[in-house]
């Protein structure tokens, strides 16, 4: 087992493990720590725990010292800087005509690198754009393109549910996102309605995807025969992920068709199947019918 720290650099950022060597570090200290960029400023955000040896990322670097009044104020003014360094750059991404949209500006902490967040549509040739940076900051430049997902956590604003986006507030990684998990769902494909701010599929249909596979493993197909203790053989009629019922057909004592909710957990499978695992090529095929290319690239899983 080994002592680590977790550090976060930015908010929601992704959490780096760092020995606390001797310091006895408490969550929301700041501290100054070696990474593979250089020195960095981050903030405790996981006390010293103990974990194992194959969870590390090896080598497993140290943290250099608590963050003094000094460090913090460096680093308030790293952060004023790159509102000057933005407006530079945007400037000058105008003046040689490149075809890129820049998101965000960052300093490490020692200032031996300024790295540029841009997006584009394909690749743009920024040598000579990276040449004039560097006269200007005399010092290392970076410019680094990313994803339209990186893009919204940058930035940030508010989701479709009129909250701020998960991925902006606490998510540190983006989790694998599928157009089957939409459709086990029982969510409409319409992109308009299961895709974020990014254009693409929410990162919220991860969260309660475990629940619906668990209950699609119990719950009866419509037109599937059912038996219960209260009705007899019942044949499906509709089911539902979210009450974990299914509405069933049965025949009553006089003769006549009756329907009923019962719950899945009050009835056993006589013929036909569970829901289970929806089988993604029916899905493929059911998107190329819909002839939409705005469903088609949603079935991206990124």
């Amino acid at each position: 087992m080994v002592t680590v720290v977790g550090v976060r650099f930015k908010k929601a950022g992704k959490i780096y493990y760092f020995s606390p060597g001797d310091f006895k570090i408490n969550k929301l200290d700041n501290v100054i720590v070696e990474t593979a960029r250089g020195i960095e400023f981050g903030t405790c955000v996981i006390e010293p725990k103990e974990i194992k040896e194959e969870d590390i990322v090896s080598p497993l670097k140290g943290v250099i010292r608590i963050a003094t009044e000094e460090d913090k104020a460096k680093y308030l003014d790293n952060k004023s800087k790159e509102k000057e360094a933005l407006k530079i750059c945007s400037e000058k991404i105008s003046k040689h005509k490149l075809v890129m949209k820049l998101i965000d500006v960052e300093y490490t902490f020692d200032n031996n690198k300024i790295i540029f967040y841009f997006t584009a549509e394909g690749r743009v040739d920024f040598r000579e754009l990276v040449k004039d940076l560097a006269s200007v900051f005399r010092t290392r430049i970076e410019l680094r393109q990313i994803g339209v997902r990186d893009e919204a956590k940058m930035i940030g604003g508010l989701g479709v549910c009129g909250r701020p986006m998960c991925c902006a507030v606490h998510l540190g990684d983006f989790a694998p996102v599928s157009i089957k998990m939409a459709k086990e769902q029982n969510l409409s494909l319409n992109p308009t309605k299961i895709s974020g701010v990014c254009g693409r599929l929410m990162c919220c249909l991860n969260y309660e995807q475990e629940t619906y596979e668990s209950i699609r493993k119990k719950l009866p197909q419509v037109g599937s025969v059912v038996h219960t203790e209260e009705y007899g053989n019942a044949e499906v009629m509709s089911n539902s992920v979210v009450k974990e019922m299914v509405k069933v057909k049965y025949t009553n004592k006089e003769g006549e068709d009756a329907i009923a909710e019962v719950p899945i957990n009050e009835l056993t499978l006589v013929s036909g199947k569970y829901e289970g695992s929806i089988d993604e090529s029916q899905i493929k095929l059911e998107i190329q019918k819909e002839g939409s290319e705005e469903i088609k690239q949603l079935y991206r899983a990124d």
